[in-house]
């Protein structure tokens, strides 16, 4: 599924992008950034491997922080997650995000993306009942299928236009390395 839409100082302060969500520093530290980045899921986004660990029907609950499945288990990103997406994308050029994940459940994995809001700004959190912007929406490029994560590479490659070496890749399993 393809969806196409100087020097380092110690005294930097993370910029705040909303209440409590702070931007990690070397989003601000004037070093190179990448074009993009791309995140493997299962294990690297959320703790859980979706194609064995969530079971649907899934329910957006607690203003769409988690999603809960047929039994009641919660799934969210981890803590981070959303601080470093929303960072990438207050960068100046905004950094595009890739999903390069092969999980066999292609479906729950963007049912979960859709559900799972990131926290709004502060301009938009004094609304009532604001729950952010869909994860599913900050992602420019999505590669969500089982196969080989040079498949996915190639086809974000073509749709960005963006060299390999201008991509950052984060994934927890030492064989999708063959990216590199």
């Amino acid at each position: 599924m393809l969806k196409n839409k100087k020097s380092q100082s110690s005294s930097l302060t993370p910029a705040v992008l909303s209440d409590n969500i702070l931007s990690p520093e070397t989003f601000q530290d004037g070093l190179p950034l990448p074009k993009i980045i791309a995140f493997d899921l299962d294990y690297t986004l959320w703790p859980f491997w979706v194609d064995t660990h969530v079971s649907p029907p899934l329910k957006a609950k607690d203003n769409n922080t988690k999603s809960v499945d047929r039994w009641g288990e919660s799934f969210t990103f981890y803590p981070d997650v959303p601080s470093i997406l929303l960072s990438a994308k207050s960068t100046s050029p905004p950094i595009a995000l890739a999903t390069a994940s092969r999980t066999s459940a292609p479906d729950i994995a963007t049912s979960l993306l859709k559900q799972l809001h990131l926290p709004p700004s502060s301009e938009t959190a004094s609304t009532s009942k604001a729950s952010g912007k869909r994860a599913y929406d900050i992602f420019d490029y999505m590669q969500i299928f089982p196969g080989d994560k040079k498949t996915h590479f190639a086809r974000i490659q073509k749709a960005s236009g963006v060299e390999y070496e201008e991509m950052l890749f984060f994934d927890d399993e030492r064989r999708n390395r063959n990216v590199e």
